[in-house]
């Protein structure tokens, strides 16, 4: 072993242990990766940031793009809705259509796109078949990454197995080259679903709005300001009625009928009637130093506390949200958004106190009061996907039949006038853009820019590991440790590689890590290498250990009411399956010696 090799994987056993510990975000890790490659120079220093440059991450931004176009004009939503309609009530049918739906969806736009469009209607459709919307979310998110594999642009792990292939002179894979294995794979997952994995799914309600506000009723409190108050001529902000007595104002109602909107300078005036979330306790000694009567204790549901333009809304914390690690106090939430939490439901958990003070995680699913203006608002922003579907006029349904030929136009240069990949999304982008399918605003809030930074901060790394020979040396491994058990075996190796490197990190940062031990193993053995990078494609897709493999398994966390080990407890038997089912199918798909 030489000094660089030992270097490397110095390098990379320091950023499995980041992504595993989630302690820094993916892309700063990916950038510290890059910066550690360059200081150490383990590649040369005009090879360091050309990842921004690679096509394979052009291709990733532009993919987003072209899917966002899709989400915008509803063409997704119509065809999910379509197929939707003949799920039934019957959990078995449900599961299985509903994995058909988000399947076929993923493989033309993002996982995550995907399950964010439908996971609405998903727990739409729970609370009216009364099939428990656990048994329903892991699937829905698991079809989205089995979906995924049926084309080029079906995740970015896909394009940057391409990418990687073509980077090192080798003929690269096509556009439907996937569309095989992608069937196999997601009829696999679908059949396993529907047989085994159900019995193995929790039976939970996850967070429904009707019980949360059960669970608020004894909290929630209406006190009137009485005359000569301390209060009276305060700001909310100038109140400290957090700070001090652990309140949240969740209304206030003038002595005229008047509901002002609540923000850190909104007056307090004698008279007022204010709706008090906290404790009995704090009621009690806030009313004696602070001149508060208590008028009415009611349930959730009063005349002021929600009048016709004031409604309860369930959001979840999307994984890319800026609030993610942030109190709602520091991102001062109300003030920004024009909302009042008054829960957080996690792993099955609804915590009703001191919201404003816990850290938010992504997946969080928060239960919201505001005005019904603004939640629009929070649908069309990215921090927030609302628990209501969607309506149809809110999309540019007369730019779908453009949304829809940007895409065949990408996919028909690509497959018929040979174009590379990368231009050919560029420009159904620029289509999508153009015609005002998308807005450029929207465009950039579409890219997951943490995938895009994360894919081109690790690139440099793969280089090192083919530059410094630390791929062949972990690929003369694998063949000592798998080769005397013949080439299926070690092919078998490498796809359980990947399934394990996976799981504490992104699906992308997989590809890059494996894709090359494979390339150097298949060498070695003189076997097909689109066989085993294939396998690390499949195997890198198997995120279904934990709820942070994925994205995709983020969004349906707290919706779901899932703890923590049953993602394993479902996931673990279908990983194995896939291995099995890819050990039989790969080799006919692509010969492990071709002639």
């Amino acid at each position: 072993m030489t000094l660089d090799i030992a270097l490397t994987l110095l390098i990379i056993l320091a950023a499995m242990v980041l992504f595993a510990t989630e302690k820094l975000r993916v892309d700063v890790v990916a950038m510290l990766v890059l910066i550690s490659v360059g200081v150490l120079g383990l590649i040369p220093a005009d090879q360091l940031f050309s990842g921004f440059s690679n096509s394979a991450v052009i291709t990733v931004w532009a993919v987003y793009m072209v899917s966002g176009g899709l989400f915008r004009t509803g063409v997704a939503d119509t065809m999910g809705r379509a197929i939707m309609k003949v799920a039934g009530d019957g959990e078995v049918r449900l599961i299985a259509t509903i994995m058909l739906t988000v399947g076929l969806i993923s493989a033309f736009m993002n996982n995550v796109g995907a399950v964010a469009m439908l996971l609405p209607a998903v727990v739409g459709i729970s609370r009216q078949s009364k099939v428990p919307v656990s048994k329903l979310l892991i699937p829905l998110a698991f079809a989205s990454l089995l979906g995924g594999k049926m084309t080029l642009i079906g995740t970015p792990a896909n394009i940057l197995a391409a990418g990687i292939l073509t980077e090192v002179g080798l003929p690269s894979f096509g556009f439907f080259e996937f569309t095989p294995m992608g069937v196999v794979v997601l009829a696999t997952g679908i059949i396993y679903m529907v047989t085994i994995g159900r019995r193995l799914l929790p039976v939970r309600q996850g967070a429904r709005g009707s019980e949360d506000i059960e669970r608020l009723r004894d909290y929630v409190t209406e006190v009137r300001v009485a005359a000569g108050s301390p209060l009276n001529g305060k700001t909310l902000l100038e109140s400290r009625l957090g700070e001090e007595y652990d309140f949240t104002v969740l209304a206030m109602q003038r002595e005229n009928g008047d509901l002002p909107a609540l923000h850190r300078d909104t007056l307090v005036r004698s008279g007022d009637l204010l709706a008090l979330e906290g404790s009995a306790t704090n009621i009690l000694a806030a009313g004696q130093s602070l001149g508060l009567t208590i008028a009415v204790a009611q349930e959730m549901g009063a005349d002021f506390l929600e009048p016709r333009d004031i409604e309860l809304v369930e959001v979840v914390l999307a994984p890319n949200s800026a609030l993610v690690g942030h109190t709602m106090r520091e991102a001062q939430f109300r003030e920004r958004f024009g909302f009042t939490a008054l829960a957080i439901s996690r792993q099955g958990e609804v915590i009703t106190q001191r919201v404003g003070n816990i850290a938010l995680r992504a997946g969080d699913m928060l239960l919201l009061q505001g005005s019904q203006y603004r939640i629009d608002e929070l649908q069309a922003g990215q921090d927030f996907l609302v628990m209501v579907p969607v309506e149809h006029e809110e999309y540019r349904l007369k730019k779908a039949p453009i949304a829809i030929g940007a895409l065949l136009l990408a996919i028909g240069l690509t497959i018929f006038a040979s174009t590379d990949i990368a231009l050919a999304m560029v420009i159904a982008a620029m289509i999508m853009i153009l015609s005002g399918a998308l807005t450029i605003e929207e465009a950039y809030e579409s890219v997951d820019w943490r995938t895009v930074f994360l894919v081109a901060g690790m690139l440099p790394l793969g280089m090192a590991m083919a530059q410094t020979g630390t791929a062949e040396f972990l690929a003369d491994i694998m063949l000592d440790i798998f080769g005397p058990f013949g080439p299926r075996a070690t092919l078998a190796g490498i796809y359980l590689l990947a399934a394990l490197i996976t799981q504490p990190m992104s699906n992308a940062a997989a590809i890059v890590l494996v894709v090359p031990i494979a390339l150097d193993t298949a060498l070695g053995l003189g076997a097909n290498y689109k066989t085993f990078a294939m396998a690390v494609v499949i195997g890198a897709a198997t995120s279904f250990l934990s709820p942070v493999g994925h994205k995709a398994n983020v969004l349906v966390f707290g919706p779901g009411g899932y703890k923590f080990t049953d993602y394993a407890r479902v996931g673990a038997l279908l990983t194995v399956i896939l291995l099995i089912v890819s050990m039989i199918f790969l080799p006919i798909f692509w010969p492990l010696f071709p002639d």
